[in-house]
């Protein structure tokens, strides 16, 4: 009898340990089919859903290489997952901005950023740190009851074929949507994507492609300078979705709109930007710090954010220093994307936003914009005698096309044939010329007395365009970039001067938007730094291009004394 036992506690221990055995084995496969359907339900399609699956399965791997214990990874696999979810959603709502690896790092790296980030959401904070709490001791509970014992040799095999598999996946789900972590609700796909750019930062310690060795001397700025004689107002305008017709010659459009793409001079200066069809951000940032996105690699689309207050001499804080009162006139809200942070991190103080402007429409005419800057104007010389820089920028050009907009407006499209998406931009254009001679006649009713530089460029080329570059119309934004058609990128910039005449401009094809900033300095007659005259340097010397220079190893010996005079922070 007592063996008779003896066999049956062991039999009914065996099914126990197979029930367990089943069961751990079952939540591992549950974990994957429910990550897997919730990013291809909420995040994405099939690509999206194995890429995830894959990179959560290969974390789980590791966990088991570890402890060697399945339902230990299964459980930590899934809090992992459900803490990116939540913490890239909460950002998401708090700045339209998605999780992104570096945050990580950023957070793990500054005491100060943690403080911030507890003060501003200590609720969020409180219940991460309960589910944390709470995963250690489900993992416990999962640790004393899961009989696996997987060797550590077969989770180092999984962890290679998995990794292989999230590299196919990587390569099936194609180049990152150009707007993927600002608009889109790619919570966990975004994070994990995130991690090869952040790792590539780490590795070489520094987010920015620089020279090794450091060579040159520091490059000084100092805290006040000095002009010459006195400086003009300046006035920069961001011409929303700007290009000039006349680069397409088979586009048929009204000749009058010609001059408005034309400086003092009479010539049209072209400019190279680094993205098309949206995307501003990478204009605006290149513009204000002198850099091209494009030297920082996979960075490039969160610069804004990973950079923010990390440039010491951009063009708003070198107007500073020059005396100058910098004003922005925003069509946005200030908290669209977290830009305003970057704006006043630039050394834009006061941001009049699409609220202050009491904006009724997110487009609004550029003559909106016009007339509020013309009072701060007005407002400012009364009681002021320091140069003023205003930042304007510009909507209505911004697609879609496909309606009128401000059909009372009796302006030329295109001509017999073309298309309507094209004849609506080009109705818009029509208007962009009509309110900028409104600006500058106005400039010179009010202000009899004062000088200003205009300054205007196109941040980038309208969708519409597609068709003009050889592509189709369904061709999507990334893989007009991924083509590698230079002309895609080409818009404009235009000096201009009312009581104020520039100096004559450098000889240049094209000119690449991280060096429009020296443009506007010199045309100014604003002393330059030591940083922006090794820019002005770099200019002639590269005859308009920065990120792909001839002489590049220049470009990146700049980068290194940027970094190492303090002036740019490296991770």
């Amino acid at each position: 009898m007592a063996l008779l036992a003896l066999v049956t506690a062991a039999r009914a221990s065996r099914l126990r340990r197979e029930h367990w055995v089943i069961l751990t084995w079952g939540s591992a496969g549950a974990t994957a089919v429910v990550i897997g359907l919730y990013v291809w339900l909420a995040e994405g399609g099939l690509a999206d859903a194995l890429f995830a699956v894959t990179v959560s399965l290969a974390v789980g791997a590791l966990i088991v290489w570890a402890g060697r214990r399945v339902l230990v990874a299964a459980v930590l696999v899934v809090a992992m997952v459900g803490i990116v979810g939540t913490i890239s959603y909460a950002k998401q709502q708090a700045t339209e901005v998605l999780l992104h690896a570096y945050d990580v790092v950023a957070l793990l790296s500054s005491w100060s950023t943690l403080t911030e980030v507890w003060s501003q959401h200590r609720g969020l904070g409180v219940a991460l740190a309960i589910t944390s709490f709470a995963t250690i001791g489900v993992s416990w509970i999962a640790e004393r009851i899961d009989p696996t014992r997987v060797p550590r040799h077969y989770a180092a095999c999984a962890f290679a074929l998995l990794a292989a598999l999230t590299w196919t996946a990587d390569a099936a789900r194609g180049p990152r949507r150009h707007t993927e972590f600002y608009f889109e609700n790619a919570y966990v796909t975004f994070f994990y994507s995130s991690w090869v750019e952040t790792a590539q930062a780490l590795w070489h310690g520094r987010l920015i492609e620089a020279a090794v060795d450091p060579k040159g001397v520091p490059l000084q700025v100092g805290e006040s300078c000095s002009p010459p004689a006195k400086v003009p107002h300046i006035i920069l305008i961001h011409q929303e979705s700007a290009v000039p017709p006349a680069l397409f010659p088979t586009l048929s459009h009204d000749p009058a709109l010609d001059t408005f793409f034309q400086s003092f001079d009479g010539n049209l200066n072209k400019l190279r930007v680094e993205t098309f069809g949206g995307g501003s951000w990478l204009t605006e940032f290149s513009l204000l710090t002198g850099l091209s996105t494009q030297s920082f690699g996979g960075m490039r689309h969160y610069l804004q954010h990973v950079m923010l207050g990390g440039n010491h001499d951009t063009l708003p804080q070198t107007l500073a220093r020059c005396g100058y009162r910098n004003v922005m006139f925003y069509p946005m809200l200030r908290f669209f994307l977290g830009s305003g942070r970057f704006f006043e991190a630039a050394g834009i103080r006061e941001i009049f936003d699409a609220k202050a402007q009491r904006a009724k429409l997110a487009n609004e005419r550029d003559r909106f914009y016009y007339i509020n800057a013309l009072a701060e104007i007005g407002r400012h010389v009364k009681t002021s005698a320091r140069p003023l820089f205003l930042y304007i920028q510009t909507m209505a050009a911004h697609a879609p096309y496909d309606y009128a907009y401000s059909p009372e407006v009796v302006v030329p499209g295109g001509g017999p044939g073309t298309h309507p998406t094209i004849s609506e931009y080009l109705r818009r254009l029509g208007m962009a010329r009509m309110d900028y001679a409104y600006l500058r006649s106005e400039l010179l009713r009010r202000f009899p007395r004062q000088a200003f530089l205009i300054v205007h460029y196109g941040d980038h080329q309208p969708t519409a365009t597609r068709s003009l570059l050889g592509f189709g119309e369904s061709t999507s934004v990334e893989d007009v970039m991924a083509s590698g058609n230079e002309a895609a990128r080409i818009t404009y910039y235009a000096l201009d001067g009312v009581r104020y005449r520039p100096p004559p401009l450098p000889n240049l094809d094209v000119l690449d938007v991280a060096y429009l900033s020296t443009m506007l300095l010199d045309a100014a007659g604003v002393p330059l730094s030591d940083t922006y005259r090794e820019r002005r340097r770099l200019m002639l010397l590269c005859k308009g291009r920065y990120h792909d220079c001839p002489a590049r190893e220049e470009v990146l010996r700049f980068h290194r004394r940027l970094i190492d005079s303090g002036l740019m922070k490296a991770l």
